[in-house]
């Protein structure tokens, strides 16, 4: 194994901010797309959890959590600074981000799931982050500073994914900054080019092995 192994998913959030922090800091990496239906074989036994993302690193260290993937990446190169001085607040609103907002975006894109309230509630609960969000956008133009930092990029894939529940809701919801924030990182030439495209990976048969 030449490169690091990328587990990953296309559409996935989590999957998104791992594959964004790799490219930033200049790591190529060998990514094998999944099917949530029929992950492979060799992702369950390198990951329990078999979830994406899961990176394997070629002395065989696996880093199975994207926050952790996406830590590992700025140790190795951070050019812009994205880790900062790594303050509590960068972290605080990461944990939010990934604690409280996730579960109202879960409730909010699977109201069916979720039959307890309707819809609108699940969404009120997730505006309560989005109104943190775009009052942090006021005071710094990023969500902690004139530039992006790590907490932009490990939450912007969340805020998008709840952007896409009610796209007209959205589109008509009072946080102009943020829609504004949204807009420049979708648009950015670095989520573009971690969003290209790749095959489902087919895991290796008997007949034709490859070394992992």
């Amino acid at each position: 194994m030449s490169l690091p192994i990328l587990y990953s998913y296309r559409r996935c959030p989590y999957a998104m901010r791992a594959r964004m922090a790799l490219r930033y800091a200049g790591i190529d990496v060998e990514i094998r797309e999944i099917s949530l239906r029929d992950k492979p074989q060799h992702l369950r036994l390198v990951s329990p959890k078999a979830t994406v993302p899961v990176l394997i690193l070629p002395d065989g260290q696996v880093i199975d959590q994207s926050l952790d993937i996406m830590q590992w990446a700025l140790a190795k190169h951070d050019p812009e600074q994205w880790l900062g001085q790594s303050d509590a607040a960068m972290h605080a609103l990461v944990k939010q981000n990934d604690e409280e907002f996730k579960r109202a975006l879960d409730r909010y894109k699977y109201p069916d799931r979720y039959p307890e309230h309707p819809q609108s509630t699940y969404r009120a609960d997730g505006e309560r982050f989005l109104q943190v969000l775009e009052s942090s956008l006021h005071l710094h133009g990023c969500l902690l500073g004139t530039s992006p930092t790590y907490a932009d990029i490990a939450i912007f894939p969340f805020v998008r994914q709840f952007s896409m529940v009610e796209p007209d809701w959205f589109a008509a919801a009072p946080y102009p900054l943020l829609k504004m924030w949204l807009a420049q990182r979708i648009q950015s030439p670095l989520f573009e080019s971690i969003m290209e495209k790749y095959p489902t990976w087919q895991e290796p048969t008997a007949e034709s092995p490859r070394i992992a």
